[in-house]
C-alpha cells in the first residue's frame, strides 16, 4: 500500500499538491508530541516516558512484523533485532524467516491478487465456466481490465508529463532550475503552459526541483511496475520459492533471508515501533524494550494468503505478543486459511494490528484482506485496524489518502511524513496507513512492557478507550480520535490495580 494506490494521471494535480503538502510537513518525531503542550497531534510518547515511565523496569515485548523485509544491519536497529534461540529444520533464520524466497532467490515484485485470480479461471477453460464462477470470472475481468487500463494511462500520462517538464527544463538552460526560474520562463498557453503551472505550485511549497523529479520518476516506475508484472496474467514469480502453492497446510518452505531485495518499507515499519531511543543518532521508536521479528511476506504486489497465514502462525510460535500487519488487498484467495492463523494467534494472547489501506474508501462497504470477521460472522477481538491522520486537529487531521469506516477501522495514529530508518543506516520521511500502525503496535508493545499481566484482549480495549477524541474523526472511525500513549499507560495503570 503506498502513495499511487488511487493516483490517476487526471488527478495528476492532487498528487502534485500532496507531493508539496508532504514537503511542508517534515517535522522529525513529531508522532511523539503531545497536543496540548507541542500544538501537534502526536500521540505523546515523550510525556509518558517523562511523566508516567521514569524508574520503572520493562520486559522485553517480541513484535512481528509482517512485511517485505527488514535491514537487519541498520545502525537504530541491529540493537532491538529478535535472535532466533531455536534451530528448527525450516526456521532456523537468524532473525525471523522469510515465505517468500528459497535458495534460488526471493521474489521482489508479484501479482495483485486479482491477477492471480483472473490468471486461475483462464486456466480452467473459460469456457467451460458456468453458474457462479462464470459470474466472478467475468466481475474480476472487468475489475481487472479496468485496473490495467488505468495503469496503462498513468503509465502514459506520467511519462508525457515528465518529457514536458524536461523539455521546460532543457528551454531553460539549468539542468536543476528553481522556482525563480520557471516563473521566468514564458511559453503560450496550451499543454505546456499546465504542466509550467503545476511545476510552479509544486516548488512553492518546497523549492527542490530535484526532489519533486524525484516524485515524479517514481510514479513511472510505479505504473510500470503494474503494467509489467502486478496486472501482468503472463508473470508469475511463484517458481522462485518452489513451494506446493495450492497446498495452503503445507509450512515447510522459504528461507531465512528476511532483508531480501525491497527492505525499504519494512524498515521504516520497524523503525517506527522500536528504533534505539535516545541515542542520538536518526529518531525514537514508539517502544524502548522491544525485539523486532522480521517475516518476510509481503512482495511488490498483493501478499498471497497462504504466506500470510504462516507468517502469523509463525510469529505466534515464536513468542510475538504483537503482529503489525501494514498490508491490505481487495480479493483473497484462501481467506479460510487466514481465519484459521487469526484465530491460532488469538488462542497464543497476540494483539493483531493492521493498516487500514491508502485508497480513501470507506471499509465499511469495500473489501479489504485480512480482515477481523471470520467466514462464520464471528469477529476477532485482539485485533485493531488503524487508519492515518496528520499533524493538527484541523480537517487535515484525517490523512487525503486514508481508508476510512465508522464500523471498520478503530483509531487513527500518525501517519503523514514519519520520519523512520531505510536501508543503509539512512533515514526518509513516508506517508501511509502503512506509517500508522506500527506507531499502534508499539504503543500496545510498549503497554506490554510496563504491564505483562494484561491480556491482548485488554490491551485493544485500553489502546480504544484512551485515543484523545476529535469531530474531525467522528465519522471516520469506531472511537472518533487519535491513539495516545500517556493515556493508554495511565488506564492501564488502573487494570493492573
Amino acid at each position: 500500500m503506498n502513495r499511487f494506490d488511487k493516483a490517476l494521471f487526471g488527478g495528476l494535480f492532487s498528487f502534485f499538491l500532496f507531493v508539496s503538502a508532504g514537503f511542508a510537513q517534515q517535522r522529525p518525531n513529531w508522532q511523539h508530541m503531545d497536543l496540548k503542550t507541542d500544538s501537534v497531534f502526536g500521540i505523546s510518547t515523550d510525556r509518558a516516558y517523562r511523566e508516567l515511565l521514569k524508574g520503572k523496569v520493562a520486559r522485553p515485548v517480541t513484535v512481528a512484523v509482517i512485511d517485505a523485509g527488514v535491514d537487519t544491519l541498520h545502525e537504530d536497529l541491529k540493537a532491538v533485532l529478535w535472535v532466533n534461540p531455536r534451530k528448527r529444520r525450516f526456521d532456523s533464520g537468524t532473525y525471523g524467516w522469510s515465505f517468500l524466497g528459497s535458495a534460488k532467490g526471493n521474489v521482489l515484485v508479484d501479482n495483485l491478487e486479482l491477477t492471480r485470480q483472473v490468471r486461475l479461471f483462464q486456466q480452467m477453460d473459460t469456457a467451460r465456466l458456468s453458474g457462479a464462477d462464470l459470474m466472478a470470472y467475468h466481475r474480476e475481468k472487468k475489475d481487472f481490465d479496468r485496473k490495467r487500463g488505468e495503469a496503462l494511462a498513468n503509465l502514459n500520462g506520467y511519462t508525457g508529463f515528465l518529457r514536458v517538464v524536461d523539455g521546460m527544463v532543457t528551454k531553460i538552460g539549468k539542468p536543476v532550475p528553481v522556482l525563480a526560474d520557471f516563473r521566468a520562463f514564458q511559453v503560450p498557453p496550451g499543454a505546456e503552459a499546465k504542466v509550467r503551472a503545476l511545476v510552479i505550485r509544486v516548488l512553492e511549497a518546497k523549492d527542490d526541483f530535484a526532489a519533486y523529479r524525484a516524485a515524479l520518476t517514481e510514479g513511472i516506475s510505479h505504473f510500470k511496475e503494474q503494467v509489467d508484472y502486478q496486472l501482468n496474467v503472463a508473470y508469475d514469480p511463484r517458481g522462485i520459492v518452489g513451494d506446493d502453492y495450492f497446498n495452503s497446510k503445507q509450512k515447510n518452505y522459504g528461507s531465512g533471508d528476511v532483508m531480501g531485495p525491497g527492505a525499504s518499507h519494512g524498515t521504516h515499519v520497524s523503525g517506527i515501533i522500536a528504533a534505539v531511543r535516545d541515542n542520538g543518532i536518526g529518531m525514537n521508536g514508539v517502544a524502548d524494550q522491544v525485539r523486532i521479528l522480521a517475516i518476510r511476506t509481503v512482495p511488490d504486489g498483493d501478499e498471497r494468503d497462504k504466506d500470510v497465514a504462516n507468517a502469523i502462525r509463525y510469529a505466534a510460535d515464536h513468542g510475538a505478543k504483537v503482529i503489525n500487519m501494514s498490508f491490505g488487498k481487495a480479493y483473497s484467495s484462501d481467506k479460510k486459511a487466514v481465519d484459521a492463523a487469526v484465530r491460532y494467534a488469538l488462542r497464543h494472547d497476540v494483539l493483531l494490528v493492521q493498516a487500514a489501506g491508502n485508497s480513501n474508501e470507506n471499509l465499511d462497504s469495500v473489501a479489504n484482506f485480512p480482515n477481523r470477521v471470520f467466514l462464520n460472522g464471528e469477529v476477532a477481538g485482539a485485533y485493531i485496524v488503524v487508519g492515518a491522520s496528520g499533524m493538527h486537529n484541523d480537517s487535515t487531521l484525517k490523512a487525503s489518502f486514508s481508508n476510512y469506516g465508522k464500523r471498520s477501522v478503530d483509531v487513527f495514529a500518525p501517519g503523514v511524513q514519519i520520519y523512520s530508518c531505510v536501508p543503509g543506516s539512512k533515514y526518509d520521511y513516508y506517508d501511509g496507513t502503512s506509517m500508522a500502525c506500527p506507531v499502534v503496535a508499539g504503543l500496545a508493545a510498549l503497554i506490554r512492557e510496563y504491564y505483562p499481566k494484561l491480556s491482548a484482549l485488554q490491551v485493544r480495549d485500553i489502546i480504544l478507550k484512551s485515543v484523545v477524541v476529535s469531530p474531525y474523526l467522528a465519522v471516520y472511525c469506531r472511537t472518533g480520535g487519535v491513539v495516545n500513549a500517556f493515556s493508554a499507560l495511565s488506564l492501564a495503570a488502573t487494570y493492573e490495580q
